[in-house]
């Protein structure tokens, strides 16, 4: 009898990009980290691209790409967000596929997933083809091939749904147990009701479908992946392994076994810390057993195919045990982290949300047809676009899909048409009603999405249809606000951008750092010269001119601008259309002579006569951007606030010294001081390149003696980072003994700081040095000479630290 395994996991993580912007805002919920992007990407997407295999020490052996060994699919737009920001994770993702096709009979173990996870039986059915098909494109881009399986977000699943992949070319997907209703002989014969047992989950099952169709179905073992998922079976590779292997069985089957879980994939260092080693061990102890065979979906499909039929469960899933009601109503399912709280909103944003789409249908049915021969086709090549936005790529669109050749304006209402669709399927992003709040970080991102849907429906159609949708809001309750309409007012609303807003950002931050004369931010480009610069004392002004367009959309603005900075946070802006060059000119004189004569207030009195209401503030920045201003406009408050907590440190430090002497504590105020002084200096300290020892020594000794309450997860980031960036250069130019030696030094120093170091970027380093230039500087050294003997001390003692094995 043959017996497999297959691990499956659905790496996938909510849009988060600021719909104006396609970039990630800073979330300050991820500290110490930019955003859950990130975070979650140093925690597990990056982990288990080099995954560890220790030995009995706790030193690493080996390096592993867990993805080449396991089945996995990415969500789309998470994989479009790490190519723009870890194209090497991205390369690292797609290499796997290619190596497991190598491993598994020519079969890629990366799966495709419908675009933008939306809950498939809820869609309407033009939605579920565009997801499907946009599913397929993206991955095909990506990979090189076409896929074989289809992952369905939160495996929602309908029949329609089945026949859709069935008729895009996909020969499987992947169910949860429960999911299964009958299940008979391929052949034929009495079905058997398995509602109330659990489906053999060993074999896979062909599902017939309408006009003669099928595809095969995987039901993967549940009480495994929900221990897996919850439970600690993580603690070990020894563990994971024994609990799959357990699996087997030969009771009452004479067929090969598949024992085949699927989880979340962020289970695997995000949920749990270090699961992505336990899995590299448990993947090490199946390849070295010979009685059983690591196997993705498809092989096992060609060497395997169905010999039992089912049927399924319609409108189910794996994560809502009343089918999809957790995604239109107060089902009773939730996170389970806000006892008292409901979730009655759903039902109500579910209902905004279907008007919403309906009314954008509306839209595109009646303008669409003047620019696009086929409107719907147009909707389903637009992925190609979103893929490549180069003017080459938007050209062979509009090309291969207008009615006639589009003028320039005609062109931005085109794409706005599309925009416009693709903005009214991300609005039903499956997070947004998956947990407990309305104005929860997922359902904002949602909401953020219709009102740019409200935006372009606005400029395309000239009428508004934020009144109605509000009102809609205003039905959904909140646990913590007044309602959905607060939420979407106080949150989704203040992220929309337009181009004069483009405008300010570019004019305000050009205060403080010079830009090339082309600039980009996020999917706009700026074409800016300054016309005017002045400074006096902590006042500045700024005049200048601005052409900015959009990426996505091909809309421009010319403008011109005028910013006074009185100090502090002080800041006016003035945008306005470009118009008349001699009253620009004359603004400009005007706005010099007052500011030259020190008279802010007429000064500003001037701006506000020549730009009237298009008035602009900090408060407009974008967010990241925002924080740099806000840091340097206040850069002398903080200065001098740092200056008193020196001042304070250093005139008690005596003290502090002799209340430790005595076992005093010492006055809180003190405390503070000195917490603020030590984590400011170390924080400068490792935003640096070689690593000033002594200073790092005197910082740390005090806040043990202190016994300081810092920042650790900022400083434990800090520390990766530069601990990474050495290491990098030195990877770069690996006869730079003086790197290894500092950082030799500093490991010595930051180890006993318990930062929790993700350091497994240095860690990647060292081994690979420890593979190529290792052995022969070993040898260089066996042969008496000295620098290599010195390099080879300064490594040893770094691999060391960071738990990498070197060759003996």
């Amino acid at each position: 009898m043959s017996r497999y395994i297959c691990i499956h996991g659905h790496f996938y993580q909510p849009p988060r990009e600021n719909p104006w912007l396609e970039e990630v805002e800073v979330q300050d919920s991820a500290h110490p980290y930019h955003d859950w992007n990130e975070r979650i990407t140093a925690e597990c997407y990056g982990p288990n691209s080099a995954s560890r295999i220790l030995d009995g020490e706790g030193r690493i052996v080996d390096i592993i790409n867990n993805y080449s060994k396991i089945s996995f699919n990415f969500g789309p737009t998470l994989l479009s967000w790490m190519h723009r920001h870890h194209p090497k994770l991205h390369q690292a993702i797609v290499d796997a596929d290619r190596l497991s096709m190598e491993r598994f009979d020519g079969h890629g173990s990366a799966m495709a997933q419908a675009f933008s996870h939306m809950i498939m039986p809820l869609a309407s059915r033009r939605d579920k083809i565009t997801q499907v098909r946009w599913g397929i494109a993206d991955f095909r881009s990506r990979f090189g091939r076409d896929p074989e399986g289809m992952w369905l977000p939160e495996t929602a699943v309908d029949l329609e749904t089945l026949t859709i992949l069935a008729d895009a070319g996909i020969r499987f997907t992947v169910l949860a147990p429960r999911q299964a209703a009958r299940v008979r002989p391929l052949g034929g014969g009495a079905w058997q009701d398995v509602s109330d047992s659990r489906v053999d989950p060993t074999t896979p099952y062909l599902v017939k479908l309408p006009r003669g169709k099928s595809i095969s179905v995987f039901f993967y073992d549940g009480p495994i992946s929900q221990d897996l998922a919850f439970g600690d079976m993580l603690a070990t590779g020894e563990a994971f392994h024994s609990r799959l292997m357990a699996a087997f069985t030969d009771a009452g089957r004479d067929w090969p076994q598949i024992v085949h879980i699927a989880t979340d994939g962020e289970t695997y260092g995000h949920h749990h810390s270090f699961g992505e080693m336990a899995l590299t061990y448990c993947l090490s102890l199946i390849d070295a057993d010979p009685s059983v065979e690591l196997i993705n979906y498809a092989a096992y499909l060609d060497r395997h195919p169905p010999r039992f039929e089912a049927a399924i469960f319609e409108n189910s899933s794996w994560s809502c045990i009343h089918g999809v009601e957790r995604w239109r109503s107060d089902c009773g399912c939730n996170s389970g982290m806000h006892g008292g709280w409901n979730q009655q909103w759903r039902a109500p944003l579910r209902e905004a949300m279907n008007w919403l789409r309906d009314k954008c249908v509306e839209i595109h049915e009646r303008l669409a047809p003047a620019y696009f021969k086929g409107i719907w086709k147009a909707r389903d090549a637009y992925i190609e676009v979103m893929l490549d936005r180069s003017p080459e790529r938007v050209s062979a669109f509009l090309a291969a899909h207008s009615r006639k050749r589009l003028s320039p304006q005609n062109m931005v209402t085109a794409l706005k048409l599309m925009e416009l669709q693709r903005y009214a399927m991300l609005i039903f992003t499956s997070c947004g009603w998956f947990f407990d709040e309305i104005s929860g970080i997922e359902t904002v991102q949602i909401l953020q999405y219709a009102a740019r849907a409200i935006q372009l429906g606005l400029e395309l159609d000239g009428v508004s249809l934020e009144s109605a949708f509000a009102e809609k809001l205003r039905q959904a309750p909140s646990n913590v606000l007044q309602s959905g309409l607060t939420a979407y007012e106080k949150y989704a609303k203040p992220a929309a951008v337009a181009l004069p807003r483009v405008g300010a950002h570019y004019a305000i931050s050009s205060l403080f750092e010079d830009y090339p004369e082309e600039y980009a931010f996020g999917c706009y480009t700026v074409n800016g010269t300054i016309a005017l610069r002045e400074r006096a004392g902590r006042s500045r002004l700024v005049t200048g001119r601005a052409s900015i367009a959009s990426v996505v959309t091909l809309e421009h603005l010319d403008v011109q601008f005028a910013v006074i900075h009185a100090g502090d946070h002080n800041l006016t802006c003035g945008i306005a259309s470009l118009g008349d060059p001699e009253a620009m000119r004359g603004m400009e004189d005007a706005l010099r002579r007052a500011f030259e004569r020190g008279d802010l207030p007429e000064t500003i009195r001037t701006l506000d006569a020549h730009f009237g209401q298009n008035i602009y503030s900090i408060w407009h920045l974008f967010r990241d951007e925002q924080r740099k201003v806000v840091a340097e406009v206040l850069s002398p408050a903080y200065q001098e606030a740092e200056a008193t907590y020196r001042q304070v440190f250093e005139n008690n430090y005596p003290v502090l010294r002799f209340l430790q002497w005595l076992s005093v504590p010492p006055p809180r105020h003190f405390l503070d001081a000195a917490a603020f002084v030590v984590e400011t200096d170390l924080k400068r300290l490792l935003a640096g390149e070689d690593m000033d020892l002594e200073r790092l020594d005197g910082r740390i000794k005090e806040a043990r003696d202190f016994g300081l309450s810092l920042d650790n997860d900022a400083l434990g980031l800090l520390a990766a980072q530069w601990v990474n960036r050495r290491l990098a250069a030195f990877g770069k130019e690996p006869r730079e003994v003086r790197v290894l030696d500092n950082v030799k030094e500093a490991l010595a120093r930051l180890g006993g700081l318990s930062m929790g170091l993700s350091l497994w970027k240095a860690q990647n380093v060292v081994f690979e040095l420890s593979r190529s230039h290792y052995p022969d500087k070993a040898g260089e050294a066996a042969g008496g000479d000295g620098a290599a003997r010195r390099w080879l001390a300064a490594f040893k003692a770094v691999a060391d630290a960071l738990h990498v094995r070197v060759p003996a």
